[in-house]
Formats: C-alpha cells, sequence, structure tokens
C-alpha cells in the first residue's frame, strides 16, 4: 500500500450569533457574535474552532469546539464557506469549514480561550488571528 499524500490538516470555525438581536429604529440588528481570545500563539481574538478529531464529522467537530471553548451549547444553522488559503495559518496549512450557529446565553471562556465576549460588526477587536477578519467581513457583508 502507498503512504498517504501529505495533505492539509481540516479544522472548523463557529460564527456563533447569540440571539437578542432586535429593531433599532427601523433597522434590524443582527445578533451579536461570539469571539474568544486565544490562550496560545498565535494571539488575538478569533472564532471558536479548532481541529477535526479522527472518527467525527465536520458538524461535531464544530459543536464539540464551540461548546469547549465558549461553553454554550450551539445549534448549527448552516455551513458558511470553506476557507482554504495555505497562508492563513501560520503554524501549518489548515482547511477549515466554517458554520453559521446559534447559542443564547453568556459565552465564558473555556479550554485554550483566555476569554470569551459577544461582538456587533461596529465593535470588532482590532487584533483578530488567522484570516478571521476575512470571514467576519464576508459573514456582516453577506458573502456566501
Amino acid at each position: 500500500m502507498s503512504p498517504r499524500p501529505a495533505t492539509p490538516a481540516l479544522t472548523v470555525d463557529v460564527i456563533i450569533e447569540i440571539e437578542g438581536g432586535g429593531v433599532e429604529g427601523d433597522r434590524i440588528q443582527r445578533p451579536g457574535i461570539v469571539l474568544i481570545e486565544r490562550r496560545n500563539p498565535p494571539s488575538g481574538w478569533a472564532l471558536p474552532g479548532g481541529f477535526v478529531d479522527v472518527g467525527e464529522t465536520v458538524e461535531q467537530a464544530a459543536v464539540r469546539e464551540a461548546e469547549e471553548e465558549t461553553g454554550l451549547e450551539v445549534e448549527l444553522v448552516r455551513q458558511f464557506h470553506v476557507y482554504s488559503d495555505p497562508r492563513r495559518d501560520d503554524r501549518g496549512h489548515t482547511v477549515s469549514v466554517v458554520f453559521v450557529g446559534r447559542a443564547s446565553g453568556t459565552p465564558t471562556a473555556a479550554s485554550d480561550a483566555a476569554d470569551a465576549s459577544v461582538f456587533a460588526a461596529g465593535t470588532l477587536p482590532t487584533q483578530i488571528a488567522f484570516d478571521h477578519a476575512q470571514i467576519l467581513s464576508d459573514y456582516f457583508n453577506g458573502r456566501y
């Protein structure tokens, strides 16, 4: 049997919408988005997520990682997009399947998250890890 080819690592990320958006004037506000502040390098804020374990689906990994890092029970709504730029993670080539999910409650940092908080489009932190600023821009601008 020939050896397996070298391939990128498979990861997942979740855009967690926290319920409680609402209406401002005549505009419907989008719900807030949960970000975690990374405990380990690379530093910065990021979408909850991580590596897919052998034997689990990407959906199972997304729910597991979201709960591990935020303490929230997340219901996946849909797959958002796949991000695969070889430069998206300085630690090595990763491919991330990104989901949109919903949760309610207050996020609590856990696992490899130093902090967890809810942000709106106009209040995102300046230091965002990986390519998550691009993912959030795509999301807030209705791409994909």
